[in-house]
C-alpha cells in the first residue's frame, strides 16, 4: 500500500514537474524564437530574477544583469542613478547596456557590444545613442574593421535613433520598409559619427571618420532634402602601436547630395539627384568642440570595459549643420572636385548619388577599373564628370551641348545611358540581400554620351554619341566649329543654399521642356508627324519635363538631320544643328 502511495505521489510530482515546465515554456516572452523584426532587447529568461550591484556604495542598485530568453547574458549600467531592485531592465533614457555576446564572462571586452544612451537635456528621452562593438580577440590588430563605433543624434526629437537587430546585436542601418524608408535615423534633420574600427584601436574618441554624416530637413516634413557627409580618413600604425587608427583632426572628403526637385515623399523618401564631391586637402576642424551634458557615464563602471575612454567622453569635435558649409568652402583646400548626377532617377540612397570614376567609359563592373569601379555606383543611367586640378572649385553652368546642370571646370565627362532604369540601383552593390538592389547582372552594351573641353576653359565645347554602345563614335559635334560660344553662367555653389539649388533644376526643367516644344514646332516645319513621339509630349512633373524633354528634343533633332542628310541639304542640316545647340533659340 505505502508502495503504492510512493509511486502516486511520484507520478503526481513528475505532471507538476512537466506542466510547471511547460507553463514556462509558454510563458517565454513571445519574441524569443519569432523571424519577425526585431525592435526591443529580449526579456530574462523566465523564472529568473537579475542580479543588482550596488558599485558606489549609496544603498541603490547601480547594476542590473540577468540572460535574455535567446541566451545573452547582458548587464544594465544606471547612469542616472534612478534603477530599483524591482525594475526588470534598464531604461534607454539615460543608462548603458552591455552584452556578453561570446560568452566569456566579461561584458565590455573582445566581440562584445555596448549600446549607450544618453540624455543630454534632462528631459526624459534620449538624445545621443552611442554604439560600441569590439573585434574579436583574432582581429584586435586589425586598424579597419571588424568593430564600430557610432554615435546618432536625436536632433528632429523624434526618439529614431540606430536601429540594431536586438536577436543579434549587429547595427543594421539598411533595413527599411518599401524602396528607401530607412529604419535608421537618416531622414528629417539629424546626423550621425561613425568608423568601421574597434574603440580600442582608435587615437581620439572625440573623433571620428564619418564626423560626421549630415542630413538636412529644410521644408520640415520629416524627410531629408540634401546630406553632406564629411569624412576624417585615418592614417593606419602596425600591431604594438598604442593605437591602430589615427584619426587626424582634419576633413579631406566632402559629399554633398542634393534631392533637387524635391519629389521625395513616404514610400519614397531618398531620391538624390546630384553629388558634389571635393577631396583631398581639406580644413582642420579641431575647433569644433561640442560638450554635452551626462556624456560621462557613472565612473564606478569603468572597470567593466576593455576600454573605458568609450565611457569618459564629455565631449565630440566635429562639423555641425550650421558651419558644416561654411568650412567647407572658405576653410577647405581642395586638389579636385568630382560630380554625379542620377539621370536615371533611380538611385535610393540615404548618402548621395555616387560617384562615378574617372576611369575606362567602356569595362563595367565593380573594381574593374571602368567608371562604375566603386561598387556603390549604377552601372549605367549615371553620369560623372571630373574637375581633376579643382580649377572651377565646385561650381555650376548649364551648357548649351545638352541644356542640363554640369561642373565648371571639368576637363571630361560620360554619361552611360540607361534610358528606362532597366538596371535599377536601387540601394547599389554593397547591400544586397537587404532590399531592391541593382539588377544582378550588368549590361554588356549601353550608349554613350561623352563631354569633353578641348580648350581647357572650363566649360565643355564638345560632345561624342555612341548611339548602339560598340565603341566607335557614331555623332560628334564641336560648338567652336558651330560658332557657339561654350561659355555659359556660372553658378557659385558656395552661398547658394537647398533652395536655390531646386530652383536651378526647375529652371533647367523648365528651359529643356519649352526646347522640346519649340523643336517640335521645327520638325513639323519640316513635315513630320511628331505624334509617334506622344508618350514623352505629357510630362507630370519637374522629373519628367527634364527627362522626357530631353529625349523629345533629341529624337527629333536626329529625326530632322537624319532627312536633311538624306535630301543631301547641306544648309538644311546646319540650321537644324544650330538650332539644337542654341540653347537661345
Amino acid at each position: 500500500m505505502k508502495q503504492t502511495i510512493t509511486l502516486i505521489l511520484l507520478c503526481i510530482s513528475l505532471q507538476t514537474l512537466i506542466a510547471l515546465q511547460t507553463r514556462a515554456q509558454q510563458l517565454q516572452p513571445w519574441n524569443t524564437k519569432t523571424k519577425l523584426n526585431s525592435y526591443r532587447l529580449l526579456q530574462p529568461i523566465q523564472g529568473t530574477k537579475p542580479e543588482f550591484i550596488d558599485l558606489d556604495n549609496d544603498g541603490d542598485p547601480d547594476l542590473m544583469k540577468y540572460t535574455t530568453s535567446n541566451g545573452f547574458p547582458v548587464q544594465w549600467i544606471d547612469d542616472d542613478d534612478d534603477m530599483k531592485k524591482s525594475d526588470t531592465e534598464g531604461d534607454t533614457d539615460n543608462d548603458c547596456l552591455m552584452i556578453d555576446i561570446n560568452k566569456d564572462g566579461q561584458y565590455g571586452s573582445f566581440s562584445d557590444g555596448i549600446i549607450d544612451w544618453v540624455d543630454t537635456d534632462n528631459d526624459g528621452n534620449a538624445d545621443m545613442q552611442i554604439f560600441s562593438e569590439f573585434a574579436s580577440e583574432k582581429d584586435k590588430d586589425k586598424p579597419w574593421g571588424p568593430g564600430h563605433f557610432m554615435i546618432n543624434m536625436d536632433l528632429d526629437k523624434d526618439n529614431i535613433l540606430n536601429y540594431i537587430d536586438w536577436n543579434t546585436f549587429q547595427v543594421r542601418c539598411w533595413i527599411h520598409d518599401g524602396r528607401s524608408d530607412f529604419f535608421e535615423d537618416y531622414s528629417g534633420q539629424t546626423l550621425f559619427l561613425k568608423i568601421h574600427a574597434s574603440p580600442q584601436n582608435i587615437n581620439d574618441l572625440r573623433l571620428n571618420w564619418e564626423n560626421p554624416f549630415l542630413f538636412y530637413d529644410i521644408d520640415k516634413d520629416g524627410l531629408t532634402e540634401c546630406a553632406i557627409r564629411l569624412l576624417d580618413r585615418p592614417t593606419y600604425g602596425k600591431p604594438g602601436d598604442k593605437y591602430l587608427t589615427n584619426l587626424t583632426g582634419k576633413i579631406d572628403y566632402v559629399t554633398m547630395a542634393y534631392d533637387l526637385d524635391n519629389d521625395n515623399s513616404p514610400g519614397n523618401p531618398f531620391d538624390f539627384d546630384m553629388t558634389i564631391n571635393f577631396r583631398g586637402g581639406g580644413f582642420d576642424y579641431m575647433d569644433q568642440i561640442h560638450p554635452f551634458k551626462n556624456l560621462r557615464g557613472l565612473p564606478a563602471a569603468d572597470k567593466y570595459f576593455l576600454d573605458p575612454r568609450i565611457r569618459q567622453l564629455e565631449e565630440f569635435i566635429y562639423p555641425d549643420h550650421q558651419i558644416a558649409r561654411d568650412l567647407v568652402f572658405n576653410r577647405g583646400v581642395w586638389n579636385e572636385a568630382w560630380f554625379s548626377y542620377d539621370e536615371d532617377d533611380d538611385c535610393e540612397r540615404w548618402e548621395r548619388v555616387e560617384l562615378l570614376d574617372p576611369k575606362d567609359p567602356y569595362i563595367i563592373g565593380a573594381k574593374k577599373g571602368g567608371l562604375d569601379d566603386n561598387p556603390q555606383s549604377d552601372p549605367v543611367g549615371d553620369r560623372g564628370e571630373w574637375d581633376l586640378d579643382n580649377s572651377g572649385k565646385g561650381n555650376l553652368y548649364i551648357s548649351p551641348l545638352d541644356g542640363k546642370i554640369h561642373l565648371y571646370g571639368a576637363e571630361k565627362g560620360y554619361w552611360r545611358v540607361d534610358q528606362n532604369a532597366f538596371n535599377y540601383q536601387g540601394m547599389g552593390g554593397l547591400y544586397d540581400g537587404y532590399g531592391p538592389v541593382r539588377t544582378p547582372a550588368d549590361p554588356t552594351i549601353f550608349p554613350l554620351i561623352s563631354y569633353k573641353d578641348t580648350d581647357n576653359n572650363g566649360f565643355f565645347d564638345t560632345i561624342e554619341f555612341d548611339l548602339d554602345g560598340d565603341k566607335t563614335v557614331d555623332y560628334s559635334f564641336s560648338l567652336k566649329e558651330l560658332g557657339i560660344s561654350d561659355v555659359s553662367e556660372i553658378f557659385y555653389t558656395s552661398p547658394m543654399k537647398y533652395p536655390d539649388f531646386a530652383k536651378l533644376k526647375k529652371k533647367v526643367a523648365a528651359k529643356t521642356w519649352k526646347d522640346a516644344i519649340d523643336y517640335v514646332q521645327l520638325a513639323e516645319e519640316q513635315g513630320f508627324n511628331t505624334q509617334w513621339y506622344s508618350l514623352l509630349k505629357h510630362p507630370k512633373s519637374t522629373r519628367q519635363q527634364y527627362s522626357q524633354g530631353y529625349w523629345l528634343k533629341f529624337y527629333l533633332f536626329m529625326d530632322c538631320l537624319e532627312k536633311a542628310k538624306h535630301e543631301n541639304n547641306g544648309e538644311l542640316s546646319s540650321k537644324i544643328i544650330k538650332s539644337y545647340f542654341n540653347q537661345d533659340n
